[in-house]
């Protein structure tokens, strides 16, 4: 058996622990700590010997982020007015960096914008993409801001060995078209493929961010957050400039304006899965240095593979996946094979219950199941016992078939025309942030007052 050491999966990778890996490790019983990279993510193997699931509330110890809590639910609800969208009830959107700050400016009627984006690896997206996206988009009519989305081809290319550049860009097109069916407003919202929009005619404002931050990011400032190392090519230790000018809407003149000075005040929030935020580290550490606003961030836990909640899913793995373009069959199929947190025995599932924490189908019920009083339901009926995870199972396989087949019919309509629409530069909506916040102090004061009014008419 090869031994396990810190050789990277892949040339030009940085090292990491694959499933295969990770399952040696565990029949040697080596410890090893879980790894989440941009380009890695996987549950580490305890002293036992055991594959662990990811411990969220570690990495926030680890990358130095906040934990969104109660309070901060309350204040977004409070200042936004909209009620906290079901991942950040659920606790799937968990971690932040400098959301409360966010939500001051906004309180303020200042202006912002969001920013996220995907890596094409793939033609067609999975569940696990969709739903960092649909979260962006309620937070689009939350704030009621523009949205800018960066589709990295030239980094797949970077990264990955057997994608020739040529098909990172096709499977960016063909992944534009999946983020648009998704429902972002075109009024709003800007798409880009770095390799068209970089080399286009409106890259200008762009590339000058990129290496302003360039200049700004040492090697082995490079080294130390990515695991990089002397194999890697000089495009991936370049990258990370790129990925943050997109942070700074002095990037976009054809969106925010040609006032720098004043542009450049614009703060950004960028939701995104934890595993992006070693990029805005690096982007954090060196804006205030260029008199940009530290970007904020929100992050998202991985939708677990159907094999367990040890990874992600990966779209380079199908039977770890449910793909946007899957079939009501293929879902059932998938669901029916997925890891579940039954018992091994009727009568003892009936006894002991199952156990929803490392159950899949119950895990993807909490991503996309809205109702939270059925959900609680259904955890109860399960952990009691009363639910078997064929039952459970089944109402899985509904759900996400109803999901994907709606995803289905929106991306039907979606056309090369309208694509290209979303990826033109050109100016974008903004709404009248001044006006906005007003409004909601009015209201915020006329519920003061009916509540006074209330105490009043009891006393």
């Amino acid at each position: 058996m090869a031994e396990i050491t810190a050789v990277p999966d892949k040339p030009g990778q940085p090292p990491a622990l694959s499933a295969p890996l990770l399952a040696q490790a565990a029949s040697q019983s080596i410890v090893r700590e879980q790894i989440i990279t941009p380009f890695d993510v996987s549950g580490g193997v305890d002293e036992t010997g055991k594959v662990v699931a990811i411990n969220y509330d570690k990495l926030i110890d680890t990358f130095g982020s906040k934990k969104i809590d109660q309070a901060l639910l309350e204040r977004f609800e409070k200042v936004t007015g909209h009620k906290p969208h079901r991942l950040m009830r659920r606790g799937m959107v968990f971690s932040h960096r400098d959301l409360d700050l966010i939500l001051d400016k906004y309180e303020k009627g200042n202006h912002l914008f969001l920013y996220t984006g995907r890596g094409p690896s793939s033609d067609s997206m999975h569940v696990g993409h969709s739903i960092p996206f649909e979260f962006t988009k309620y937070l689009q009519e939350v704030f009621n801001v523009p949205l800018v989305i960066m589709l990295t081809d030239d980094e797949k290319f970077f990264h990955a060995p057997k994608l020739s550049l040529e098909d990172c860009h096709k499977f960016a097109l063909q992944n534009a078209i999946d983020i648009i069916a998704i429902g972002f407003d075109v009024k709003k919202t800007f798409i880009f493929i770095d390799t068209d929009f970089v080399d286009g005619g409106h890259g200008g404002a762009f590339n000058k961010n990129v290496r302003l931050i360039g200049k700004r990011t040492t090697i082995n400032q490079i080294k130390g957050t990515f695991g990089f190392g002397d194999s890697n090519n000089i495009a991936e230790f370049g990258f990370p400039a790129m990925q943050s000018a997109t942070a700074f809407a002095t990037s976009f003149p054809f969106i925010f304006g040609t006032n720098t000075k004043q542009v450049a005040k614009i703060p950004c929030l960028i939701p995104c899965a934890i595993d992006q935020d070693p990029y805005f580290r690096q982007c954090r550490d060196n804006a205030s240095k260029l008199g940009f606003v530290k970007p904020a961030l929100i992050h998202a836990v991985f939708l677990p593979s159907l094999r367990g909640a040890e990874t992600k899913m990966s779209a380079s793995d199908p039977d770890s996946s449910i793909y946007l373009s899957d079939t009501d069959k293929q879902i059932a199929k998938k669901i029916g094979n997925a890891f579940s947190g039954g018992q091994d025995s009727r009568e003892l599932h009936r006894q002991l219950g199952g156990r929803t924490a490392v159950d899949i189908p119950f895990q993807y019920l909490k991503f996309f199941l809205e109702d939270d009083a059925a959900l609680e339901g259904i955890r109860v009926r399960y952990e009691s016992g009363d639910m078997e995870s064929g039952e459970l199972k089944k109402l899985c396989a509904g759900v996400l078939q109803e999901y994907v087949g709606a995803f289905r019919k929106r991306r039907a309509v979606i056309t090369g025309e309208v694509r290209d629409l979303f990826l033109r530069p050109r100016g974008l909506e903004w709404g009248d942030r001044k006006a906005e916040a007003e409004m909601r102090e009015r209201e915020r004061e006329i519920e003061r007052l009916e509540a006074r009014l209330a105490e009043l008419r009891a006393a």
